[in-house]
């Protein structure tokens, strides 16, 4: 069966960090989209003679925005980049979706723990209100590592940051693989996202681990979680690859 597929109109865009642009569409028939945060959709692209197809998780927080919110990392040479930065506001692109399952399921865990590299870390950027939600209600507790190179690569740290201000039970945590920023703040580390696993205190009968973003640090955070008692339900993943 075909994908059923609507027109998105690109309303605005920014640099969030020098290699990740963030754009904001909103469906071209005004209708609004349902979906849960954690899905991604599917932009429809011709290029080099060709149609190409690009996943893309949405990044929109729905008690802020009827957008439909997208972050992409530029990739030298890459299709879906030419195509998508050459776009101006008031230009059409056609989309498909909501896809996908990496979403907050109904269940009360003693905590989650997101875990994510680069640009997989825009769905939990959309789950920050279900997630306060939670904290709420159930007294959840929940732990964001975020793994990035370079201070200036810190993909929405900003809003994760205003959150755990604002929210008891998160904690933010920032993982530089290459330089950590000057002051070395609390929440900073480096090395890799899986590295700090060992000091969570992790429980593989009370926890529920997300992963998301770059194939090599999913396996590897997947076979230490398998060591450590993590049975295949308890833990929940997303590749993305460029």
């Amino acid at each position: 069966m075909p994908r059923r597929t609507f027109e998105l109109e690109l309303v605005s865009y920014y640099d969030e960090t020098p290699n990740v642009r963030h754009f904001v569409f909103r469906r071209e028939d005004g209708e609004l989209m349902k979906w849960r945060p954690g899905q991604f959709i599917m932009i429809h692209f011709e290029i080099d003679d060709a149609e190409w197809q690009r996943s893309y998780s949405i990044a929109t927080k729905p008690d802020e925005s009827d957008a439909i919110e997208i972050g992409v990392a530029y990739v030298e040479g890459g299709r879906a980049s030419r195509f998508l930065w050459a776009l101006e506001p008031g230009a059409k692109v056609t989309s498909s979706g909501p896809y996908g399952r990496f979403i907050l399921r109904d269940e009360e865990p003693r905590r989650y723990v997101l875990v994510a590299t680069g640009t997989g870390v825009a769905p939990y950027r959309a789950m920050l209100p279900e997630i306060a939600e939670r904290i709420g209600a159930h007294g959840l507790e929940i732990d964001l590592l975020l793994g990035v190179r370079h201070a200036e690569d810190l993909l929405y740290g900003a809003d994760f940051l205003k959150f755990a201000e604002a929210h008891e039970g998160f904690r933010f945590h920032a993982c530089f693989s290459r330089t950590t920023p000057d002051g070395d703040p609390a929440w900073c580390s480096d090395g890799y996202v899986q590295g700090r696993f060992e000091g969570l205190d992790l429980d593989p009968e009370q926890d529920i681990v997300y992963l998301c973003g770059n194939p090599a640090m999913v396996d590897d955070a997947l076979e230490w979680l398998k060591d450590n008692g993590f049975s295949p339900y308890k833990v929940r993943r997303e590749k993305y690859i460029s």
